[in-house]
């Protein structure tokens, strides 16, 4: 039988130990984690590239979650842990979860450092530590006010870059008299200032905030040089600590952090602890390197394999900070007893120091050129004398030719020396992975090892790596959404939206396709790019770049029949419409007739020949197509209400129809389902579909991003209201921010978790974008609103099908020549 592993923190070090863990033994426990924040797990290094706009948050994260579901993870998002019961070893969670465990993991990290500055408290004085915090800061910034940053460290140092590449004028208020002095010495901390102030970025050194001025948000900031300036932000970044509370509570031994041995055991048999809420032999580690080492050893533990134990780590810190390389290690300051090579060439922008006592490095700074970043540190750790090579050691290891300390490219270097530190992975496992798993590029290299692929300042060295263990197998070319381009989704569609296209195939063109027919994967998603720019009614809907079931209206079954499913208004039906469709049923001989679980008739097993003349009794009937094939919307499924039910709150059915009527024929970039509940009873099980709507005494409630597909995925909460018009606007402007928002194939609950639920909720608590959102969604439904078969019908349907594109994935069995 298997233990119960449960994971408290669904951050990098907590997961990157489950990673390592599975690696070694996937079988030996039932893991389940839960996480505070409403994301799977992402790379908090990379917030400043969402900040500044130059990566979206898909590209931040590091375990998506077809990989939980892969490894058998439950995950709890957004549910916080707020007891953990050491006598009977279980933990109980914000939403009134209650779990048992057999061993239990705390990863809670760390929680962001604001001195109490007077006014610390207004609206607008934001930390810098979450996905949350950057969505807030993105919200906030204005391009006529100036923004504060306090703190001149990393994590400051990134705020004030990402606030500065919107435009923004950005005041850094920093203590220290040089910035990153945690990780720079003077020097290399004034030349980075340096870099930093050619994006406009204003540095005050040596000043601390006094005041804060505002009457509910931030209105002046006064410095304690007495000067003082007008602002509607202040970005905090001073520091972490380490989120000991729940441990505390617990009476879990704690300090400065809660308190690990050399097995990351902590006082309690069975507790361990990782990351930055730990401490180990007195120190904190705050940086990703040592927790992603302390994840090895435990991963170990856990597996119940040998292990010496976790023994303190040797701090370096590799970064890239506005385009620059950087990169420290061990203790780079030095005293008296220490002397120093210098390197500095301040026009190209190049500075080394290394520190030497007794002819060994003992620190290391490295500024603008950080290619040898790894040896240095290597000499470092294992204290090699560096007597002989004083006098080259400066120029890297090519300058020192035959001396036996290295050659002139990556085949100089051992296979222990370190060329990820963010993720701790060394030269040995990236060729390991490539030559085992027959890794071809880049993207595949970053996506098994994780070298490159947190702040990316290894990426150079990872290809070389590549380059020199593949030769000529090596795959330089990025990845885009197909083969016919390198193009993804995100750059598809923004060129998509800055040009004009009459076709897709003037897109091909213009954005350089390999070919310019495309293919099953690109032709589609182009054209509903396409659609959505256009908004429906200036652009052609492009048959030949349709699936077939989207050509011909139907969906395809595995023996090459069809199915027909009318459209059911909000699942409510008649006498004379069963009857109806019963007797085109006997007519055309249908073998199987079926309801769905979207309160609808399928009739099975069609031919295609059948389906025009079908469709035209259908149509004379009053049916129009059900649509139960498109990317758009499938169906409005409701329960009986309050005209019935005796517990029902709303007219559940009515508006179930007056929703379903408002919204079909509507292209979406997947599949679309809505649901109505008269009551919280949820019958019609709202909560489980892209539009979920919930009747209560006092309105509505709002629910988006569900899926009941393969993997179940309950909605959130979208916000409650209290007319039927209110409720109303949301289905409209919902629908279209997802259509003009998300990819192509991306469901409503893969977008959500992509981009989050508090984005979402930003652009439609906007009344100015609710409305705007709105209005588009009408105007696009003047076009769409039309049966496709009555029109295929008035059309003639005899075209012919050799454009028609088939994904044969959605068509396992299908042999057939004949499209």
């Amino acid at each position: 039988m298997k233990e119960k592993l449960v994971v408290i923190g669904n951050g990098m070090s907590g997961l990157r130990t489950i990673e390592d863990l599975l690696e070694l033994e996937s079988t030996k426990y039932d893991i389940t984690v839960f996480g505070e924040e409403p994301h799977v797990n992402y790379n908090r290094i990379m917030l400043s590239y969402i900040l500044s706009k130059e990566k979206s948050f898909e590209d931040t994260i590091i375990n998506h979650p077809k990989w939980y579901e892969q490894n058998g993870i439950t995950l709890h998002k957004g549910d916080k842990i707020v007891n953990i019961n050491t006598n009977n070893k279980t933990v109980i969670s914000e939403s009134g979860e209650v779990v048992s465990y057999d061993k239990l993991l705390i990863a809670t990290g760390s929680k962001p450092f604001i001195p109490k500055t007077q006014g610390s408290s207004l609206n607008n004085v934001i930390a810098f530590r979450t996905k949350a915090d950057v969505d807030a800061i993105l919200n906030t910034i204005d391009a006529s006010k100036t923004a504060v940053v306090v703190g001149g460290g990393l994590l400051g140092l990134e705020a004030a870059y990402g606030v500065a590449m919107h435009n923004i004028k950005t005041i850094l208020v920093h203590r220290s008299g040089s910035i990153l002095s945690q990780q720079l010495d003077s020097t290399g901390g004034r030349l980075l200032q340096k870099n930093l102030e050619k994006y406009g970025i204003e540095f005050k050194l040596d000043t601390t905030i006094d005041l804060i001025n505002g009457h509910r948000e931030v209105e002046e900031v006064v410095f304690s040089d007495g000067s003082k300036v007008e602002s509607n932000l202040v970005v905090f970044a001073t520091g972490i600590i380490p989120n000991t509370s729940l441990a505390q509570e617990a009476n879990i031994a704690c300090n400065k952090g809660i308190v690990v041995d050399d097995f990351l055991q902590t006082s309690y048999e069975n507790i361990y602890a990782i990351g930055e809420c730990v401490e180990h032999n007195g120190n904190t580690y705050g940086l990703v390197a040592p927790l992603y080492e302390q994840a090895k050893v435990l991963a170990k533990i856990l597996a119940g394999k040998k292990t010496e134990g976790y023994s303190g780590s040797t701090l370096s810190t590799r970064l890239k900070i506005s385009g620059v390389d950087l990169f420290s290690a061990g203790d780079y300051l030095g005293d008296e007893t220490t002397e120093e090579l210098i390197l500095l060439d301040e026009k190209v922008g190049i500075y080394k120091k290394l520190v030497i006592y007794e002819n060994r490095i003992i620190g290391i700074v490295l500024y603008g050129d950080t290619a040898d970043a790894s040896w240095y540190l290597k000499l470092l750790k294992e204290h090699t004398n560096i007597s002989d090579l004083r006098t080259k050691i400066l120029f890297g290891k090519s300058a020192l030719g035959d001396s036996g300390h290295g050659g002139n490219d990556v085949n100089a270097m051992s296979d222990d020396e370190e060329v990820c530190g963010c993720n701790g992975v060394c030269k040995g496992d990236i060729v390991k992975a490539i030559k085992d798993k027959d890794l071809k590029s880049l993207n595949e290299v970053k996506a098994c090892t994780k070298a490159g692929a947190s702040c990316g300042s290894c990426l150079g060295l990872v290809e070389q790596i590549l380059v020199n263990t593949l030769g000529d197998e090596y795959d330089s070319q990025p990845e885009g959404i197909c083969g016919c381009t390198t193009l993804g989704h995100k750059e598809i569609k923004q060129s998509i939206l800055e040009g004009e296209f009459e076709n897709v195939y003037e897109v091909f063109k213009k954005l350089d396709w390999k070919t310019q027919d495309g293919c099953a994967k690109c032709r589609p998603a182009v054209n509903y790019y396409l659609l959505v720019k256009y908004n429906d009614d200036k652009y052609t809907n492009d048959k030949r770049s349709a699936l077939i079931n989207d050509r011909v209206s139907a969906n395809i079954q595995k023996d090459g029949t069809y199915s027909v499913v009318p459209r059911i208004w909000g699942g409510l039906t008649s006498p004379k419409e069963l009857q109806d469709i019963a007797q085109i049923a006997v007519k055309y001989d249908v073998p199987t007739v079926k309801f769905t679980g979207g309160q609808r008739l399928d009739m099975l097993g069609v031919k295609k020949e059948q389906l025009e003349p079908m469709w035209k009794d259908l149509n004379d009937c009053g049916f129009v197509s059900g649509q139960a094939y498109a990317k758009g919307l499938r169906t409005v499924k409701t329960c009986v209400g309050n005209q019935w039910c005796r517990f029902g709150t709303q007219d559940s059915m009515q508006m179930g129809i007056d929703i379903e009527r408002l919204t079909w024929g509507s292209w979406t970039p997947h599949k679309y389902k809505i649901a109505v509940s008269g009551c919280p009873r949820n019958c019609a099980e709202a909560t489980i579909k892209d539009f979920g709507i919930i009747g209560v005494d006092s309105g509505w409630e709002i629910h988006v991003a569900g899926n009941g597909g393969i993997k179940v995925r309950v909605t959130d909460l979208l916000c409650k209201v209290e007319t039927d018009e209110e409720l109303i606007e949301y289905v409209k402007a919902f629908m279209q921010f997802y259509r003009e928002d998300a990819y192509y194939l991306e469901r409503t609950a893969h977008w959500v978790e992509r981009v989050g639920l508090q984005y979402v909720k930003d652009t439609l608590f906007d009344k100015e974008k609710l409305d705007y959102y709105a209005r588009r969604f009408e105007e696009s439904q003047k076009s769409a609103q039309v049966d496709p078969w009555a029109k295929s019908i008035d059309e003639g349907f005899t075209k012919e099908f050799d454009a028609i594109v088939i994904d044969t994935k959605d068509l396992p069995n299908y042999e057939s020549k004949e499209n």
